[in-house]
This record gives C-alpha cells, sequence and structure tokens, in this order.
C-alpha cells in the first residue's frame, strides 16, 4: 500500500494543475504502528514562507492503516510546493517526494509540485484535437514564380542538392545559400498538407533576413523577397483557411541581424542604424557596451545582437496598437511561436499576450522552451510562462525525449515517468494545446536517430560522414516511426509534423535536417501511415480533450487509454523481441481494432514490435 501518490485519485483528486480557489483532496495512508497523532500539509508558494495546514484523521483504509486528509485550495496564481508531516513518538515524520509522484518516509526527498493558474485562463480552440505542420520555408516547395528585389549577395541552389555544410563552401558566412521555396509554393501543395489532416501550419521566419534560417531579422515589417509579397502571405492565409488550416509564424524577438535596418552594420539599408549613430531611432533597443563594435549579442554570436525587450519604444514596436504583432494578425496570421521565449523578460511576455488576444483572442501564443515550462528558472528567476497571462503552449520537448528514447530501447517506465510529469504540472487548458514534436529545425530528423546515431557531440564534417542510414536501417527506421508517431498522434497535446517526416526524410543537424522536400521522392509507405493517423485522430474526440490514463508501463511495453464522454482509445506497444500479455479489463473485449490486436477475456497480447490501437 502507497504512502501518497501524487498520480493517483485515491491520493490526489486532481492530477493535474488547478485553478485559483479550485479545491483539491490530498490523501495519505499511514500505518497504525507510526502512532501518529497529528498531520499537517507544508505548503510554500514559490519564493514565501511555508504555511502549515493541518489534516483530519478520515478513518480506517485497513486493520493496518489509516487515512489522513485535507482539501487545499490557493487563492493566487503560482508554484506551490509541498511535502508532508507527521507527529509521532519519536518526533516528526516527513513524507516527500522520492521520484515518480511517490511519497515516503524521507527527510531527504524533494518536494511535490502543484501549478497554481487563473481560473479565467482559456487556450485557442482550434489547436485542440489537430495536427500542427512545420515548414521550412526555402525548402519545402519552389512555386517558381518571379521574385523581385532579391539581394545580389544570396547564393541560389538547384532544389534537391546537398545544402552547404562546410566553412569552405559558405566563405566564411554560414547559411547563406537559398533553393527558393517560397510561400506560393506552400499554396499550391495545400491539397497535400491538408491529406495529412493538418489544421495548422507553423512557419519557419519569413521576414526579410540574411541567413536562409532568417533567425537574424532584417525587416518585421516585410516580407522576404525569396519568400515571396505581403500579398503572396495574405493569399496563403486566405487559402488556408478555406481547408480549415491557421498559419502560425515564428516570431524573433529576443535579437535582430547585424545586417538590417535597424542595426545596419553594413549600410545595406537606408535608414539610420544602431551601428551608424547613436542619434539612431534603434539606438537604444541594443545593449552596447564599447561602441559600435562591442555589443551584446545573441550567444555570443556578433551577426545577432541582442535587444532589449525592456525599452518602451521596443516593445511598442512589437507590442503596440499598430505594432508588428497585428501587422500581421491583421494580414492572417492565427498566432505565434516566440523563438527562445526564455530570452524575453515577463514585460515583454505580458504585453505581447495583451497586444494578441487584444487583436485575436482565438489566436495562439507558442513559447520555444526546452524544458517543463510550469517550473523553468532562467535568467535568475522563475518563469511564469503557463499561469494564465503570457503562453498558450509551449513546444514540448520532454515529450519528444521521452518518446524518442522509449522507441530507441529505453524503459517503458522512464517513458510514463516523463509523460506524467506534464499530465501532472502542466494546466489542463494548456496539456490539450501543447505542441508535440518528435522533430524540429532545431533536431536531427527523427528517422535518423531511431535508426541511425545521435549527432550530439559530433561537428558538421561527422555528420556529413554519417547523414545517410543503410538501406537496411533506413527500414527499420520506417518501423520505428511508426511507432514514434503513433505515441506522437495519441497522447496528450497536439502532434507537429516536421515537413518531411512523414515522407522518411534523413538527416543529422543543423543543415542536414533542413534539406529540399522530395516531392519526386516521397516514401508512400510512410506517407500512408501518417495519412491513416490524421484521420483516425480527426473521427475520434478522445483526442482532443479526453483524460490520460496510464494502463501499464514496464520493461519495454506501455499501455495507455484517452477517455472522453463519446469515446474511449486504447493505445499499446510492445517494442521487445518477445511477446506479451497485459490486463487491460473486458471494457475492451469486442472493441474496434484499427492495426490488429484483440482484446480477450480483459487480456491484451501483444507479439513482439507489435503497435495496437483500439476504440470504443
Amino acid at each position: 500500500m502507497q504512502i501518497f501518490n501524487s498520480r493517483k485519485t485515491e491520493y490526489k483528486s486532481a492530477v493535474s494543475a488547478i485553478a485559483v480557489k479550485e479545491k483539491v483532496k490530498l490523501r495519505i495512508v499511514v500505518p497504525r504502528s507510526m502512532g501518529c497523532s497529528g498531520a499537517r500539509l507544508a505548503v510554500y508558494k514559490d519564493g514565501e514562507d511555508t504555511v502549515y495546514y493541518g489534516m483530519f484523521w478520515a478513518g480506517m483504509c485497513s486493520n493496518d492503516h489509516e487515512y489522513w486528509e485535507l482539501h487545499f485550495f490557493a487563492t493566487t496564481p503560482g508554484l506551490y510546493f509541498y511535502h508532508f508531516e507527521l507527529d509521532t513518538p519519536w518526533g516528526v515524520t516527513y513524507i516527500k517526494n522520492i521520484g515518480g509522484g511517490l511519497g515516503d518516509f524521507s527527510a531527504e526527498g524533494g518536494e511535490f509540485q502543484q501549478t497554481v493558474y487563473d481560473k479565467d485562463f482559456k487556450t485557442p480552440d482550434f489547436l485542440k484535437g489537430g495536427i500542427i505542420y512545420q515548414i521550412f520555408p526555402d525548402r519545402f516547395f519552389n512555386s517558381n514564380k518571379k521574385k523581385k528585389n532579391v539581394p545580389e549577395r544570396r547564393v541560389m541552389r538547384k532544389w534537391g542538392e546537398e545544402p552547404f555544410w562546410s566553412e569552405e563552401q559558405m566563405n566564411g558566412i554560414w547559411n547563406n545559400d537559398y533553393f527558393g521555396g517560397d510561400l506560393k509554393g506552400i499554396e499550391q501543395k495545400l491539397p497535400y498538407i491538408k491529406s495529412l489532416g493538418v489544421t495548422c501550419i507553423y512557419l519557419n521566419p519569413i521576414f526579410e533576413a540574411n541567413s536562409n534560417h532568417r533567425y537574424d531579422t532584417a525587416d518585421y515589417e516585410r516580407i522576404d523577397p525569396l519568400l515571396g509579397t505581403e500579398e503572396d502571405f495574405r493569399s496563403l492565409c486566405r487559402a488556408a483557411k478555406k481547408m480549415g488550416i491557421t498559419i502560425v509564424l515564428d516570431g524573433v524577438f529576443s535579437h535582430t541581424g547585424c545586417d538590417s535596418k535597424y542595426f545596419n552594420m553594413y549600410s545595406h539599408y537606408d535608414s539610420v542604424g544602431a551601428y551608424n549613430s547613436k542619434e539612431s531611432t534603434y539606438y537604444n533597443w541594443y545593449k552596447f557596451i564599447d561602441y559600435p563594435d562591442d555589443y551584446k549579442s545573441w550567444w555570443g554570436i556578433k551577426l545577432l545582437p541582442e535587444v532589449q525587450e525592456e525599452n518602451d519604444a521596443y516593445r511598442e514596436y512589437i507590442c503596440g496598437e499598430n505594432g508588428i504583432l497585428r501587422k500581421w494578425l491583421r494580414a492572417g496570421a492565427g498566432g505565434w511561436r516566440l523563438d527562445v521565449a526564455d530570452e524575453l523578460p515577463d514585460v515583454f511576455l505580458d504585453d505581447l499576450r495583451k497586444a494578441v488576444k487584444a487583436e485575436n483572442e482565438n489566436a495562439v501564443i507558442i513559447g520555444e522552451v526546452w524544458e517543463d515550462a510550469t517550473n523553468k528558472f532562467a535568467y535568475g528567476k522563475r518563469r511564469r510562462y503557463l499561469l494564465g497571462d503570457q503562453l498558450d503552449s509551449v513546444m514540448n520537448y520532454p515529450f519528444a525525449s521521452a518518446v524518442l528514447n522509449f522507441v530507441r530501447g529505453g524503459s517503458a517506465q522512464a517513458f510514463a515517468n516523463g509523460i506524467m510529469s506534464v499530465v501532472e504540472n502542466y494546466p489542463p487548458c494548456v496539456l490539450h494545446v501543447l505542441m508535440n514534436p518528435i522533430g524540429t529545425h532545431d533536431t536531427q530528423r527523427a528517422i535518423t536517430l531511431l535508426a541511425g546515431e545521435n549527432a550530439d557531440g559530433y561537428d558538421r564534417r561527422w555528420q556529413h560522414a554519417h547523414n545517410t542510414l543503410s538501406p537496411e536501417a533506413y527500414l527499420k527506421g520506417i518501423s520505428m516511426m511508426k511507432t514514434a508517431s503513433l505515441l506522437q498522434f495519441t497522447l496528450p497535446g497536439v502532434p507537429s509534423i516536421y515537413y518531411g517526416d512523414e515522407a522518411g526524410m534523413q538527416g543529422m543537424k543543423d543543415p542536414f535536417n533542413r534539406g529540399c522536400f522530395p516531392w519526386n521522392d516521397i516514401n508512400q509507405e510512410l506517407y500512408k501511415w501518417y495519412k491513416r493517423l490524421g484521420e483516425i485522430r480527426k473521427g475520434c474526440k478522445a483526442f482532443k480533450s479526453g483524460e490520460f490514463r496510464l494502463v501499464c508501463a514496464f520493461g519495454n511495453v506501455v499501455a495507455y487509454e484517452r477517455v472522453c464522454a463519446e469515446n474511449s482509445v486504447l493505445v499499446a506497444v510492445n517494442h521487445a523481441q518477445t511477446p506479451v500479455e497485459i490486463q487491460v479489463g473486458s471494457q475492451w473485449d469486442y472493441s474496434y481494432s484499427f492495426f490488429g490486436g484483440r482484446c480477450e477475456n480483459g487480456i491484451l497480447r501483444l507479439e513482439a514490435y507489435e503497435r495496437v490501437l483500439l476504440s470504443r
């Protein structure tokens, strides 16, 4: 019998974040042999003093154990930490977190976390139950529309060639080769994107910049000429909307390019940039140490001078009534993904949310946060991204790690613990709109990681030599991608497909993960699999906001349910070399099976490396 488990409703009535003034019932189970004469909850709001709440004796749960209970609620949003204390004949005994939500007698254990969010916090409905498709615009599709006002310094390449990866190729200038993918090309391929069940397209930066990744913004007010025009963007948004697809833009607001109209180091722009004069309109945007050549830059990269987001003029430019955020929302965008959200101060994020929601209440704000965003500590302070006054969602990298590690042979228990940490810590309204990737523009291609080697710690020359899987490894990778994507499409949140993953694209890290989409060489087996997953996800309401229930996790086997009033689904994966039988309950007898596998007498048999999806 467990003493306490924050991830089971027998001990904690809400296995999730709670709203302000929402009560949660906490229960501990204490052996009678402890001689407990009193119990209390010790809880403190982050940064504040501990407060103690007496628990009441709630009866016997067996001849040898007794219940102690209380109802807890908080009056203000924030992050709360707690443990339990018992009065015993030999002094105070502590019940603390020993990992995985388990409480045990331990003075050295950790604290439990309770996230408390604003009761009025709402997230956009359009993402719930949907599918995100991430596009690196230069590499998706070239419409061959003639482009105007393209700077001569850009290096144009033939579609399908290998991106430049060595310094010799780039003449000391990183990321300066372009393949011509454009907004009209994306619009032309909307039927293909829609065939996957996609409801939202997330575009990596599209504003004028001087690198192919465009994270070095040169002009927030202008579409990069290689991608097209503002009218092309408006046309894309209109066409996408007709298909039920929302366009989300990438906002890079922690820094600009040094080659921009704001900094203008090389005088390529007509403006008086901060580098040109201390009298520049933009001078106070930046953090000069020794003017003009010594300034703070993003991760020390001098091509990317940092901006001072606290600066009133900068915040007005981005967040004001006629600022950048509203300009592109008015042009048709349905939200923003925020690059390096950790580096955006609270005052900026507060203003950003006010601006976005004032323009479009249903627009989404997604932050790039690589860790658990509910308890993130960055730049000397605890962040409050998901309490109701900043972000709606984050890129759920802990999710990606849990899925990929499991499919690569990691333990099911570690996978379950990673998923349950997200379920437990995030507000439910956030949980159902989390952006769940297994690959992005910042990571190696999922199929390459799953069936090949991990690129972490290796330079580009090594990555280039190991960039292509052997035919045997590639076939294995297809199977592993099916398992990973099944988990991705059925766990809480919104699956995010990185362009080409569904086509079987390979690649190590930047730039190898940013190849041209292989329109003439799509892996049809994998494409049909993703298309089927999209159809299933659209037809099952449980994926929109259904409760997550872990059935089992042991060895290389995991099973879980998604449950709502309309329907329930059971997902089970055996990633081991031998068959296994698991107890799932007789309610799954005679259920519909999408991929094979049957439940009889409450027992589900899984063959080696089998994936099962049942619905009832």
